[in-house]
């Protein structure tokens, strides 16, 4: 099977492109960069260039060739897809567009969410914009039979992602130093939503599975793990990986919301809500799917892979300041003993 993946070294794609290797997938990753940080897997063909800037030089190299499956794991807006469409149509089997489970009903009228769950977030742009590149190319399916399949993946994680509700995702350490140092730590609300977590090589085996299907293309998936937690137990597993109780500060989503615009969407319109995703659409498409990794596990591994290496340690020191300050507004407006 001949692959191309647009990205192919994030965080989510990189298991992806891993498992594809190791399944004897043909894979091309189209990236901007060939640095040690975004190093395409060992077996793979890279293809340096930007499909944002360089689309007409990268249609130029494509003309001649045709692939099974493409994936753009970077587009983001209407214009992403519909350069997309352009690019692809007639060269590809099938697309797969990486939306957002966030793109979901928010606040959700039922905590168990399908694949038919409205799409509606009024919160977060960046779930916006998803819905609308969903809507743009199920039109194109729908028109001229452009051969889509829609995957929202929900909170994805793996060895170099410490996931947590306020933590930070550009330095995930952040947390577990706070935690280290004795620092109190925020938890939203009373921490009794629900959530899902999801190892990225769990995810893999999901989306890969769709790879091929014709009976996957018009169609849209969530892939997601079935372990449903609270975000309580969710901090107290990292906490038991550290091998310290986290020291922890109950506080409304609209005050830290009022402190952080991004909070607006990223909590308000996504975490704060509880979310369970019902999986049998894509245990149908794909009946060997299951994931393996539970929560605890996983960031087990994801905290020993930060330990092992000092570069991995970094500390936003922003994000520091800023729990420091809710936390202090939030004790001036409801002190505790």
């Amino acid at each position: 099977m001949k692959v191309l993946f647009i990205g192919g070294t994030g965080l989510i794609s990189i298991a992806c492109s891993e498992l594809a290797i190791q399944r004897g997938m043909d894979l091309t990753i189209l990236n901007r960069s060939a640095s040690r940080k975004h190093a395409a897997p060992q077996g793979s063909k890279l293809i340096i260039g930007d499909i944002h800037s360089d689309s007409s030089q990268l249609a130029e190299k494509l003309a001649d060739q045709h692939f099974d499956v493409v994936v753009d794991w970077i587009a983001f807006n209407r214009e992403d897809v519909e350069r997309d469409i352009r690019l692809f149509s007639g060269i590809t089997d099938q697309f797969i567009f990486i939306s957002s489970a966030s793109a979901y009903q928010k606040p959700p009228s039922n905590y168990l969410i399908t694949e038919e769950t409205p799409l509606e977030n009024p919160f977060w742009q960046y779930s916006r914009d998803k819905i609308d590149c969903e809507q743009c190319l199920m039109d194109e399916y729908r028109k001229n039979g452009f051969p889509v399949t829609i995957i929202r993946p929900s909170l994805t994680y793996g060895l170099s992602q410490i996931p947590m509700i306020m933590g930070s995702w550009t330095h995930p350490y952040t947390i577990v130093d706070r935690i280290r140092r004795g620092q109190e730590i925020i938890i939203p609300g009373d921490g009794t939503s629900l959530w899902v977590m999801t190892w990225n090589g769990d995810y893999a085996k999901g989306m890969l599975g769709l790879f091929g299907r014709k009976d996957a293309i018009g169609e849209a998936f969530h892939i997601t793990s079935d372990e449903v937690l609270s975000w309580n137990q969710i901090h107290s597993a990292l906490g038991q990986a550290i091998g310290i109780a986290p020291k922890v500060v109950h506080i409304p989503s609209d005050l830290i919301a009022a402190y952080s615009e991004h909070a607006i969407g990223s909590l308000i319109g996504d975490k704060a809500n509880s979310v369970v995703f019902d999986n049998s659409k894509i245990k149908r498409f794909v009946p060997e799917f299951k994931c393996e990794v539970p929560w605890a596990e996983g960031v087990r591994r994801a905290l020993a892979w930060h330990d092992a290496d000092l570069e991995r340690q970094a500390i936003d020191v922003e994000l520091n300041q800023l729990t420091d300050r809710i936390i202090s507004a939030y004790k001036r407006a409801y002190p505790i003993s």
